[in-house]
């Protein structure tokens, strides 16, 4: 089809009055987004021909993604996440904050309010048979090589089974979830299993869209990080464990060379034995490097909806409604 109407007067004129121009209230950087937001899908309608069917699919679509709660999931799938990261670095390094350790996606399935301790945790409950048992652990340190003492160090990860607790019902409370403080000499160790990596839901409206666009919606084993102390800049990351099929396929584009941390087996008797574990284990170290900073507001997590981090905030409860 030739027709082509977004340039005339008329739809142009119509775009103001959608985003608020000719109106007093409201707030003037939301009208500005709203403008491009709607003049871009305007003008996709128009270069693609989008027909009506098409439309009201999407707008489907849509309503079901909200349903579902999965735009938390959807999100890193379409890349987002990971621009948002390509950005911040881009930010840091015209700043001169460069070096440590990388950053990269939080993902939507993190919970405040896990459990602390000071140098040493166990993780998991003991409850799945099926996981394998993880000594992670690392050093927390700044840029020069200095060790960084209580350090915070939270930690989140998925279970054998690809389920995070809160979310999967039939974990305990804050299963494989914990704070951790660093010693003296900037070091952390915790007890768990280690991870799987885990799929969007099948037929979910994240896997839908994904499958339409020919890719899956697949992650690797992975353990999430937020890393923070004072002086410092907060850190976002995550590991992934080498030698997992989805290691450098991840749906969600969270991988980074720096960032793939192999799982060593340890059947050593003493190794076993000094650790007062039953039997072979997997050993992962994973340190940390610290920008340093004066700035008050790169020590902090940046804000956004988290499961349970402000029980009287609409948003917070419902970020813990993701079904994924």
């Amino acid at each position: 089809m030739t027709v082509k109407i977004f340039d005339t007067p008329d739809v142009q004129d119509f775009i103001n009055t959608i985003a608020g121009y000719d109106q007093d209230g409201g707030n003037e950087r939301a009208k500005q987004i709203m403008h491009r937001l709607v003049s871009d899908m305007f003008k996709l309608i128009d270069d693609f021909d989008v027909s009506e069917e098409e439309y009201w699919s999407a707008v489907n679509l849509l309503n079901a993604l909200g349903h579902e709660t999965q735009f938390g999931l959807l999100s890193p799938g379409l890349g987002f996440d990971h621009f948002l990261d390509m950005r911040q670095d881009a930010i840091d390094a015209e700043a001169k904050r460069t070096g440590g350790t990388p950053r990269t996606i939080e993902g939507p399935l993190y919970v405040a309010g896990a459990p602390e301790a000071e140098g040493f945790a166990r993780m998991d409950d003991g409850a799945d048979t099926d996981g394998e048992t993880m000594w992670l652990t690392g050093q927390v340190r700044d840029v020069n090589g200095h060790p960084v003492k209580h350090a915070k160090v939270e930690i989140w990860h998925a279970n054998s089974k690809g389920g995070y607790s809160f979310f999967d019902k039939t974990q305990s409370e804050y299963n494989l979830r914990r704070t951790i403080y660093t010693d003296s000499d900037g070091r952390y160790t915790a007890r768990s299993i280690i991870p799987s990596g885990y799929g969007v839901p099948e037929g979910a409206p994240t896997d839908v869209v994904l499958k339409s666009l020919g890719r899956h919606g697949e992650r690797p084993a992975h353990i999430h990080y937020f890393v923070s102390a004072p002086g410092h800049q907060h850190l976002t990351t995550q590991i992934n464990l080498a030698g997992d099929p989805y290691t450098f396929d991840d749906f969600a584009f969270a991988t980074r060379e720096e960032l793939v941390i192999p799982a060593n087996k340890v059947d050593d008797k003493d190794a076993i034995a000094q650790r007062e574990l039953d039997g072979p284990f997997s050993e992962v170290v994973f340190d940390i490097e610290l920008n340093k900073t004066d700035a008050a507001e790169l020590q902090t997590r940046h804000a956004r909806p988290r499961a349970k981090e402000n029980e009287q905030d609409q948003a917070s409860q419902l970020a813990g409604t993701a079904k994924v």
